[in-house]
């Protein structure tokens, strides 16, 4: 887009926001945003108001702030740029991952979805790997593993040399998890090693970080616990160490750490960790919650304690109802069958 002769003003406010954005402080940062953005509209700028705008979104979003980050960027569909699919299609994708976020993982499908056909025939191949990077994370969360490997089979073609390594990194990403999700572990453990060869923890810490802490939780739900896997976890903490974490990211690697001495036995300490994951109900979105009651669950079942491993997987059911991850909800209330 191009953008008018901007006022000191708003140069002002845009440079604030993103000099708050580098330092990580998005809360403050999506605030100075809009204020950039109601500057452009009082000086008659709408191409200066969508940048904002769009920015502001995109600070919400990493502040965790999914709901409100949903409601900005549906201000900007109901004013489309000018610019074509490939700006609609940006959008989309930010409200699929603000969805997702939320635990409303149809809405995350259908919002994908659509980006993905807005840009299906782009010359733009990063736009096109982005929209579809988020429709197999959101079919791969909802449960819908055969048809999240289905189109990560679409992105395995869509992805070339010209592809950002960044990018890059997150297609292995996305089609190691939907790999994992649907039982390929081989394949899984082949795109997740893409990825960490690709990935540049000197570029991007917070990306190897976040990598790292959801490959491991891959592998262990493949119940693949081994070196590697442990070597994920601990980057991921040495990582979050130096540059520090959301609360979001915090709990992961916790859940992670309890999802480990799980599987090597150790149930007691598992309990003890998952629990004070399971009551930080605000920290996490629906389905990882679920996810996390469900283990807890079975490491109270485990140790002898019927009582908390039924009030757990009973919660684990209604948190992935909750956010439309029927099948897994369904798992937890097969364990409440068999197990108790």
């Amino acid at each position: 887009m191009q953008q008018n002769s901007v006022s000191p003003q708003y140069v002002a406010a845009e440079l604030l926001a993103r000099e708050q954005w580098t330092n990580h402080d998005f809360g403050h940062a999506a605030g100075s945003a809009r204020s950039a953005a109601e500057i452009a509209v009082a000086e008659g700028d709408p191409d200066s108001w969508w940048n904002m705008t769009f920015f502001q979104a995109e600070c919400l979003l990493a502040a965790g702030e999914f709901e409100q980050c949903a409601f900005v960027a549906s201000l900007l569909l109901s004013a489309p740029p000018v610019g074509g699919g490939q700006l609609h299609a940006r959008v989309r994708i930010m409200l699929s991952k603000a969805w997702q976020g939320a635990g409303l993982l149809e809405r995350a499908a259908d919002e994908a979805r659509e980006a993905a056909e807005l840009v299906a025939d782009e010359v733009d191949i990063e736009i096109n790997v982005t929209a579809r990077l988020a429709l197999v994370a959101a079919l791969g969360e909802s449960g819908k593993v055969d048809d999240a490997w289905a189109e990560s089979l679409i992105l395995a073609d869509v992805i070339s040399a010209e592809v950002d390594d960044q990018l890059l990194g997150k297609a292995y990403w996305a089609i190691g998890n939907s790999a994992f999700l649907s039982g390929r572990v081989a394949d899984g453990l082949q795109y997740h090693e893409l990825a960490a060869t690709t990935f540049s923890p000197a570029r991007n810490l917070h990306v190897w970080a976040k990598f790292n802490n959801a490959s491991a939780a891959m592998r262990l739900a493949a119940e693949v616990a081994d070196a590697a896997t442990l070597r994920c976890i601990e980057r991921a903490e040495l990582a979050t160490d130096v540059i520090g974490g959301s609360e979001e990211s915090m709990l992961l690697q916790k859940l992670n750490r309890g999802h480990w001495n799980y599987l090597a036995g150790d149930w007691t300490a598992a309990v003890e960790i998952l629990e004070e994951v399971c009551c930080d109900t605000d920290g996490l979105p629906p389905q990882t919650l679920g996810e996390a009651c469900l283990l807890l669950g079975r490491a109270q079942k485990a140790i002898g304690d019927s009582a908390a491993a039924e009030q757990h997987l009973l919660a684990a059911a209604g948190h992935f109802d909750r956010a439309g991850a029927q099948q897994r909800g369904a798992l937890a209330l097969e364990y409440l069958a068999n197990e108790l």
